[in-house]
């Protein structure tokens, strides 16, 4: 089990840059405070965040490769001590992948994935073939890894990253430089790898994708801090402020007196319908999403987002209610 107790983590300004942050009166430099979960062992738990929230820093502490000024970060009870203490980042029972591929490029995928597996090993080869299949690159066991796109260089990362069985496996954004196409598959393979191998994980993403179906956690980083880590279901289906719920959504955030409810309400698109009775609402854009249209209204002067089945025109009217 994965524990963090009370983390904190600065970035340390010096020179040009801190004299610049003085007179810009931006002199705060801590990107993770207060910082404290548990994960328990095979749990699939994604952290999700705007852009600059700390969620890669929180990975690069993890791991190793950033030293907390305070707090403690536990393995199975044991202290994890950080880089300040370790010529070589990383815990035996720990794998990361970053956004930047540790690999070797002028070596095969085979060999990658291998690197640290033991040539006396019985099941070696198996081993890699399996790992290969998990990310469907098996097609490309003998190319050079400089030869592959940057999706297939992600994926032999992420098999290189499993092929010594850790026990918590650390991605930063994991899928993304994957072909859309490929994605679902690739997700569905992977995440029923991990359960079955009762791995745990920890994913930075911005993708609902990844988090929606794959997830049984998800923690929420603002700023540097943790705002909401509940189940993921929970998380979505009950969002405690319009922050959180756009992570996953366009979200309308609708006063009490529309509907006449008790508070304010946090709605999704599909959580709203045009009908035949409502709250008057003018249509000023209509988007084709496959299986239905994102329509944008104009609703007592705030701009409301619906599903409907139906491409509305732009000036039309139409009545919102809620599902």
């Amino acid at each position: 089990m994965l524990q963090l107790d009370a983390i904190h983590f600065s970035f340390q300004v010096r020179g040009d840059e801190a004299i610049h942050a003085e007179r810009s009166q931006r002199t705060k430099t801590e990107t993770l405070t207060d910082i404290s979960l548990k994960l328990e062992q095979g749990k699939q738990v994604a952290i999700m965040g705007e852009s600059g929230c700390g969620k890669s820093t929180l990975l690069n502490v993890i791991y190793g490769l950033l030293q907390a000024q305070n707090g403690k970060l536990l393995w199975n009870g044991e202290e994890l001590l950080g880089a300040d203490h370790h010529l070589i980042p990383g815990h035996s029972m720990m794998k990361y992948v970053p956004q930047e591929f540790d690999l070797m490029p002028y070596t095969t995928v085979t060999e990658n994935v291998g690197e640290h597996l033991s040539i006396q090993l019985d099941d070696r080869q198996d081993r890699i073939l399996e790992l290969l299949k998990v990310v469907e690159m098996e097609a490309f066991a003998d190319r050079k890894v400089k030869t592959l796109s940057g999706g297939q260089k992600q994926r032999v990362a992420i098999a290189k990253a499993l092929a010594q069985q850790p026990q918590l496996l650390l991605l930063d954004e994991p899928f993304s430089h994957v072909d859309n196409f490929r994605k679902n598959n690739l997700r569905r393979r992977l995440f029923h790898y991990l359960k079955s191998q009762n791995i745990s994980s920890l994913i930075a993403t911005h993708d609902r994708d990844d988090v929606l179906s794959f997830t049984d956690e998800t923690i929420v980083m603002h700023d540097g801090k943790i705002v909401d880590h509940r189940a993921t279901i929970s998380l979505f289906e009950n969002p405690k402020t319009h922050y959180v719920a756009a992570l996953f959504d366009d979200v309308n955030q609708i006063p009490k007196s529309w509907f006449g409810t008790t508070e304010e309400l946090l709605l999704y698109p599909h959580q709203l319908k045009v009908g035949d009775a409502g709250l008057a609402a003018t249509v000023t854009a209509s988007y084709f999403k496959g299986d239905h249209f994102l329509i944008s209204c104009l609703c007592k002067d705030q701009q409301t987002w619906v599903r409907s089945q139906e491409n509305l025109s732009i000036g039309s009217m139409v009545f919102l209610d809620l599902v």
